[in-house]
């Protein structure tokens, strides 16, 4: 006997059939799930439902927490009108759960809930998921997955055209994993919409669901340990109290450090449970999620990791996708498997009738047309059927399944590809499911019920009832998931079925209605979140570009790269910093347009340089095609940052004559805007500039200026410019001045208040940079060791954090030390690939000062004619770059190789003369003492050299240890032969 459908309680009446609460004839809006922990209670009254009871019934096989729950109940009393200190209808047992405590008049039929729940399960097991055909790959996926249990790390490669079946071999594969073991799965869908501008979207996604599963709290304490980064991009996974800002962490926020993190992090969770990362449709991937895909299967260290990811081949090519070059790369090392997915053989679509249509009569007729039709695909073949259903055109009659139709009619009716078949589900949709089904291919793959009230202007638990009823039925939509919104609020989150499900719709709506429902989402989503809209900038970004709301669309795309730029994902930085200035173009000049274009060219430039090289034509062009705007821009902190970059482009490219004219304008910029810090950043960029020139007095001024102003501003908000403190690079610059002014020991005292400052602060990229100044002091001084301490830790550092131009100065550092250590080969070899890899960069500055270095290692290794023709090209390139700091010393050095390789003392007295010249000119004691050494040591007819010698000696007041002043005192203590 079929049981009531209603049940009568005070002045309520909750309709079951239609899940609706109706208070007298008036309804009352209750959100499903709230309904449906309604209906539980009122399954048992005067009974304890305990919490967990209350969660396997309502959300099945869906973490969530207690918050979510309590939010729920709250919804019931604010519907019931009741109180929760002295309640009428719903008790809380405190810590226990929930019991109904009111009267109901009337019966209810328990087992018709009981009924309607195991249907709603059956209905979304039994929608068409087969993996008909597909055993041979399960089969595959199953050996390696009992190879990722022996921990062997697998990544895997699923190819197919779409509707496939990839994703439905993915999932059954899942069910199978989990039957018998317990794993973790992270699984991250790719979107379209974003493309490569939300660097490693689908990771975080993936990591985002794995946390709403039972192992979230496991996971959390493992990011906290291994992965602050990645912790700090999912705010909502923490709590406030916690949140790590960018600020804090901007330092070494590297690409590589990323990577680290979250390989350390997976490999540490692979320690308790099987990690299965899930990365679908990842032909639309962003360049970071590829970049960790390859990194994770290359990494040697055993974990029990099996990465899957899922793609078309079709769209990587049409597209010129990199996952082409990546997937290539790791097959040619064996480190992935391809599993490319055909189309069905005809026998399976007997078997899927079969199955779907127990007992059916149906021709074989009617297997081959759908065979034809569909060749195979199982996402059509599924459709077609339930098409064919849904149209009568096969129908049940006496416990049969018969084809009511002539073939003919068939083939005349049924469409002829997929996507027209959607079409006419679409049109079979009633106006309000077609509705919110409009509005969700807008929303995206996924998307919450918030988001679509907002965009079709529906109320939201209208459409969260008809996306649970399409979801209910397997129907476009699959179950939802909840989500907590930044103000506190609890939305259901969907997701379609499949891509073509959401394709379709949305290009079936007219561009004006898309643009509407863009804009609407967009703004509602910005309003949600507020001061944490940085959190979804480029979802927000998207939106707004959709709906040709250029103004915000252009805010949201400069958070959109900030947020990139602060995870050095270079490649999606530089995406959304040309989407941002193309889209300026359809912006009203105004200074703030200008500003955000300055802050685009800023994020540009810098993304470019970490990709091409600081002196890359690239970077180059940013700035040419900029010029205008920065010489018209009114002072700002935006202008100074751009200008620094441009600075660092110009004096790492050589051009130290336009880089010193830059920095004379960053040290105006800051004192018309009356900033310390900027002033301090200004003054340590001349200061550079003096001292690469030559004029090391100069330079030795401005860094103890910079110095000054950072102890007298430490309060002062500081933000990094470049990832290097200002203070710690000025001191170690001062102790280079001072060095060259012939102040050897006060020049390591800078130096190592400067390297004892960056170790205090953390800082990767001020280490890196103090440790290449204090092994340049060491080899000056003439401590080997020292400077092979020095550059071993550059090179550990710049290796961690990904810092390419100090990796190379570590390598040519560590040569350098090697040879003067007596290991000639070796040392040579090292700064060969680290002059080769500082190449790479585009860099000249410096250049010239490292190759000097390399010819003389060439000489002493019996090679004098190669040193020679280096130190003639190191001569040229510092004289080209206006680069006076080393000049002396490398005609020096060609002084001593002119005679090592062909006696020619004519020549090499010049190159002497020379030497000595710049030396003077520069005020330069410290190659002034080598050059004079070099003179009174190979040219002995000099009658002068004796005395010259000795008077610079006895200049010098400190640094009687260094070798160059033993290396004097020796030659003096020789007696004349004259």
């Amino acid at each position: 006997m079929q049981g009531t459908k209603e049940i009568t309680f005070g002045q309520f009446r909750l309709d079951v059939a239609n899940e609706r609460l109706w208070h007298g004839n008036k309804p009352i809006p209750l959100r499903p799930k709230a309904f449906a922990v309604l209906k539980l209670l009122l399954e048992h009254p005067h009974q304890l439902v305990n919490k967990q009871q209350v969660l396997d019934v309502v959300w099945p096989e869906t973490f969530v927490g207690d918050a979510v729950l309590k939010d729920n109940i709250r919804q019931i009393r604010e519907a019931l009108g009741d109180d929760a200190e002295s309640p009428i209808y719903i008790e809380t047992a405190h810590r226990r759960g929930y019991r109904f405590i009111g009267t109901i008049a009337g019966s209810f039929d328990h087992s018709l809930a009981g009924r309607a729940h195991q249907g709603h399960r059956h209905t979304v097991l039994s929608a068409p998921n087969t993996v008909l055909g597909r055993q041979p790959e399960l089969a595959t996926l199953q050996a390696l997955l009992q190879q990722s249990l022996a921990w062997e790390r697998q990544t895997v490669f699923i190819a197919g055209e779409a509707g496939i079946g990839k994703t439905t071999l993915v999932q059954a594969f899942l069910e199978q994993a989990s039957t018998g073991t317990e794993f973790a799965i992270a699984h991250g869908q790719c979107l379209e919409q974003y493309g490569s501008g939300e660097a490693y979207l689908p990771v975080l996604d993936g990591i985002s669901r794995l946390c709403r599963s039972d192992k979230r709290e496991r996971v959390l304490s493992i990011l906290r340990q291994h992965a602050p980064m990645w912790l700090a991009q999912m705010p909502s996974l923490i709590l406030q109290s916690e949140n790590i800002s960018h600020q804090s962490h901007g330092i070494g926020a590297t690409r590589e450090r990323m990577l680290r993190e979250i390989a350390y992090a997976f490999e540490a969770l692979t320690a308790e449970f099987p990690l299965l990362l899930v990365l679908e449709d990842i032909h639309w991937s962003d360049y970071s999620t590829l970049d960790l895909v390859s990194y994770l299967a290359r990494r040697n260290d055993p974990a029990r990791l099996m990465i899957i990811a899922t793609y078309r081949p079709v769209d990587v090519i049409l597209n010129d996708h990199p996952l082409k070059g990546v997937k290539r790369e790791l097959q040619a090392h064996n480190l992935c498997r391809e599993i490319a997915l055909d189309c069905l053989p005809e026998k399976a679509i007997g078997e899927y009738l079969d199955g779907k249509l127990p007992g059916h009569r149906l021709p074989d007729q009617l297997k081959n047309a759908i065979y034809l039709r569909t060749e195979g695909n199982p996402l059509f073949m599924i459709n077609m059927v339930d098409y064919l259903c849904e149209q009568g055109m096969i129908a049940n009659t006496d416990g049969r399944w018969m084809l009511r139709v002539q073939m003919s009619e068939v083939e005349r009716s049924v469409p002829a590809n997929i996507r027209q078949l959607i079409e006419k589900q679409i049109e079979r949709l009633n106006a309000d499911e077609r509705e919110v089904l409009d509005g969700a291919s807008v929303g995206g793959m996924e998307f919450s019920t918030v988001a679509i009230a907002a965009g079709i202007e529906r109320p939201v638990e209208w459409v969260e009832s008809l996306c649970e009823g399409l979801a209910r039925r397997h129907q476009f939509l699959s179950p939802a998931w909840i989500l907590e919104l930044p103000d506190g609020s609890i939305t259901p989150r969907h997701r379609f079925i499949h891509v073509l499900y959401r394709e379709v719709p949305y290009h079936l709506l007219s561009p004006t209605r898309r643009s509407q429902i863009h804009h609407r989402i967009a703004t509602t989503g910005a309003a949600i979140y507020g001061s944490r809209s940085a959190e979804i900038a480029a979802e927000l970004a998207m939106h707004f570009e959709r709906s040709r709301d250029w103004e915000h669309a252009l805010e949201h795309i400069i958070q959109a790269a900030g947020n990139a730029t602060w995870k050095s994902a270079h490649y999606e930085a530089v995406e959304l910093g040309r989407r941002g200035l193309a889209m300026q173009k359809f912006l009203p000049k105004s200074v703030h347009r200008d500003s955000q274009e300055i802050t685009l060219r800023t994020i540009l430039s810098a993304a470019l340089m970490a990709l091409k090289g600081f002196a890359s034509a690239e970077v180059e062009q940013v700035y040419s095609d900029g010029k205008e705007l920065f010489d018209q821009s009114t002072p700002s902190p935006q202008l100074f940052n751009v200008l620094y970059l441009l600075g660092l482009f110009l004096m790492v490219g050589g051009k130290l004559r336009a880089a010193f004219e830059i920095a004379e304008r960053l040290l105006r910029l800051g004192l018309e805007l009356n900033d310390p810090m900027l002033q301090m950043e200004a003054h340590r960029a001349l200061g550079s500039t003096f001292l690469e020139r030559g004029n090391s007095t100069e330079a030795l001024n401005h860094f103890n200026i910079a110095c000054q102003l950072h102890c007298d501003n430490r309060a002062s908000p500081y933000q990094l410019t470049i990832g290097h403190d200002c203070k710690a690079l000025s001191l170690c610059c001062a102790g280079a001045a001072l060095w060259s002014l012939g102040y050897p020991d006060s020049a390591l005292k800078k130096v190592q208040e400067g390297l004892a400052y960056a170790r205090e602060l953390s800082h990767a990229q001020s280490l890196a940079a103090a440790d290449h100044y204090a092994a340049q002091l060491y080899e000056l001084r003439g401590e080997p060791a020292l400077a092979q301490g020095r550059a071993e830790e550059m090179i550990e550092v710049g290796m961690q954090y990904g810092f390419e131009l100090w990796t190379a100065f570590g390598y040519i550092h560590l040569g350098c030390a090697q040879t003067r250590q007596g290991y000639l080969q070796s040392g040579i070899e090292q700064m060969k690939k680290g002059l080769s890899a500082y190449a790479a960069t585009g860099g000249r500055i410096w250049l010239p000062y490292f190759q000097g270095l390399l010819a003389k290692a060439l000489a002493e290794s019996g090679r004098p004619s190669e040193g020679l023709a280096l130190v003639e090209a190191a001569i040229s390139t510092a004289e080209s770059n206006d680069e006076l700091f080393p000049i002396a010393e490398l005609y020096r050095t060609k002084g001593e190789l002119l005679l090592s390789s062909s006696r020619q003392e004519d020549a090499a007295r010049s190159c002497f003369v020379t030497a000595l010249a710049h030396a003077r000119q520069t005020h330069s004691k410290a190659w002034e003492l080598r050059t004079l050494i070099s003179i009174h040591s190979h040219i002995p007819n000099d009658g002068t050299a004796g005395l010259d010698l000795a008077a610079c000696c006895n200049w010098f007041s400190e640094g009687f240890e260094t070798e160059d002043l033993r290396k004097a005192d020796a030659r003096l203590s020789i007696p004349s032969t004259e």
